[in-house]
C-alpha cells in the first residue's frame, strides 16, 4: 500500500493525514482513522483540486480529500474502476466535443468507460477522466455523425461547461447505444430500498430484461457465465424486482446419446 499526504475535510476543518491507496481501498490515518472500499462508493465530483466522495457503510458519508493532482488521478482512476456504479459501458467518446453549437477542432475520439455514478457522468481513459454534471445535463439525444466516411449512430449529451453549452458525443456497438441511451433518458433512476445489494453488473441485467433481452444474449453482452446470471435472477426474485416467467432445462448428451447420433450420421453419409 503506498502512503501519500492529503487534506481530510474533519468537523469542518482540513487535517493533514497520511492517506494509503491500495488497489481496492483508501486507509485514512489518524485523527480520522478510517478505511473506505471503493464498492462502497456510490458517487465522486470533483471540484477545485477536491475530490468529494459519497460511500455508504451503514449509512451515506461524504468525504472531501485535497491533494497534489497526481494523486487526485490515481484516485479518481481507482475509484471509478471499482465503484458501485449505476452504468458502465465501455466505449469510445468526445468529451467535449462541441462548444457554443461549433465543433471543436482539435477533439479526438478516446476509447475508455463512460462511468455513471449518483451525481455524474464521467468519461475514463488510463490517462484522463473528466466528468459531467448530471445537473448541468440540458439534453440526451440520439444523432448521427461520420467516422472514417461513415455515418455512425451516438448519443449526444449537452451540457453547462465553463458557462457555455457544450456537447458531448458517445459511440459504442448499436444495442448497446440503444441500452444506454433509454438508462441516460430514464433520468438515472434506481429503486433506493434500504438494504438493497444491487450492484453495477445486476443494474446492467436490469436494464436488459427490461429492454427484452433473452439470457443467453445478456451472457454474451456482459460476458458473465449462467451461473453468476442466475445467482443475479435469484437476487431480483428474492427482492421481489422480477417474476419467474419461463424454465428452460438445459441439457447435455450422454456417452449413449453421442453414440446413437454419430452411428445416424454415419449410416446417412454411407
Amino acid at each position: 500500500m503506498k502512503e501519500v499526504p492529503a487534506k481530510i475535510d474533519h468537523n469542518n476543518e482540513w487535517v493533514v493525514v497520511k492517506l494509503g491507496i491500495d488497489e481496492d481501498k483508501i486507509v485514512i490515518s489518524e485523527p480520522i482513522n478510517q478505511k473506505i472500499q471503493f464498492e462502497s462508493i456510490v458517487d465522486l465530483i470533483e471540484k477545485s483540486n477536491t475530490l468529494i466522495v459519497t460511500f455508504i457503510t451503514n449509512e451515506e458519508r461524504i468525504l472531501k480529500i485535497k491533494s497534489v493532482n497526481k494523486v487526485l488521478e490515481i484516485l479518481k482512476k481507482l475509484i471509478l474502476n471499482s465503484c458501485d456504479a449505476n452504468y458502465r459501458l465501455l466505449a469510445y467518446y468526445k468529451s467535449p466535443a462541441m462548444r457554443g453549437g461549433a465543433l471543436i477542432k482539435d477533439a479526438k475520439w478516446e476509447k475508455g468507460n463512460v462511468v455513471v455514478v449518483k451525481n455524474s457522468i464521467w468519461f475514463v481513459n488510463p490517462t484522463k477522466q473528466n466528468s459531467v454534471s448530471i445537473q448541468d445535463v440540458k439534453s440526451i439525444e440520439l444523432a448521427k455523425t461520420e467516422v472514417k466516411g461513415k455515418t455512425v449512430d451516438i448519443i449526444r449529451i449537452d451540457h453547462l461547461g465553463s458557462g457555455e453549452i457544450m456537447s458531448s458525443q458517445v459511440l459504442c456497438p448499436t444495442a448497446n447505444l440503444q441500452l444506454f441511451y433509454k438508462f441516460l433518458k430514464n433520468g438515472n433512476k434506481e429503486a433506493e430500498i434500504e438494504g438493497d445489494k444491487i450492484d453495477a453488473t445486476d443494474k446492467q441485467v436490469m436494464v436488459l430484461v427490461q429492454s427484452g433481452v433473452d439470457s443467453q444474449a445478456i451472457e454474451n453482452m456482459l460476458n458473465i457465465p449462467h451461473e453468476k446470471l442466475d445467482a443475479i435472477y435469484d437476487r431480483f426474485l428474492e427482492l421481489k424486482f422480477a417474476e419467474v416467467m419461463t424454465t428452460r432445462r438445459e441439457i447435455k448428451l450422454t456417452g449413449k446419446g453421442v453414440k446413437y447420433i454419430l452411428e445416424r450420421t454415419k449410416s446417412k453419409i454411407k
